[in-house]
């Protein structure tokens, strides 16, 4: 149970062929097992005669809410998109955190500063995440004493989220008031 990690960097993400390796050696060396989605128009830029078959599987595409939802992930590599983010928190998923751009940085300092579940890796001054930080960050999350914290915080935002989908539920309520509100204008 949670002994897999998950890595995806969404569908516009394009990360280069040497942060590639770097991400590629860092997953191999954290001894987890690992299921990472890479693009097709990306695979030309994994490393030639990297041998994953032990440890890790590369799919060009998987459902990921059916991923996130299954007891065997322990911990979501992600590129902090908003989806991507309210995913892995509503479902209780701690997060190593690689924002590309736009609002991702700022989603990865929530995933690390406010809901404190989850880290977020340091570039070198190339911009490159190097493997010994990646390796890092995925064995905390994954086994650490900060990881186990994580995992409760992850679990507390899972159960502060459903509370609130719920019937009856702020979001719940807060939708409800929206429709009433444009029926109510509309007449």
């Amino acid at each position: 149970m949670g002994s897999v990690i998950y890595v995806s960097f969404g569908s516009m993400a394009s990360l280069g062929p040497e942060q590639m390796e770097e991400l590629s050696h860092g997953l191999k060396n954290s001894n987890h097992y690992f299921l990472w989605v890479v693009r097709a128009s990306e695979e030309a830029k994994l490393p030639v005669n990297f041998d994953m078959s032990e440890q890790g599987l590369v799919v060009s595409w998987c459902p990921q809410l059916g991923v996130l939802d299954h007891d065997a992930v322990g911990c979501f590599m992600t590129h902090c998109g908003w989806n991507s983010t309210l995913e892995a928190l509503s479902l209780g998923v701690p997060m190593v955190a690689m924002p590309q751009w736009t609002d991702q940085g700022t989603n990865a300092k929530y995933i690390e500063d406010v809901w404190k579940m989850g880290l977020r890796v340091e570039a070198d001054q190339d911009g490159i995440v190097k493997r010994e930080v990646v390796e890092k960050c995925l064995k905390e999350v994954m086994e650490g004493k900060k990881g186990e914290e994580m995992k409760r915080n992850a679990e507390l935002w899972k159960r502060v989220m459903k509370e609130a989908a719920s019937e009856g539920g702020s979001s719940d309520r807060n939708i409800n008031e929206f429709v009433d509100s444009l029926i109510h204008k509309k007449m």
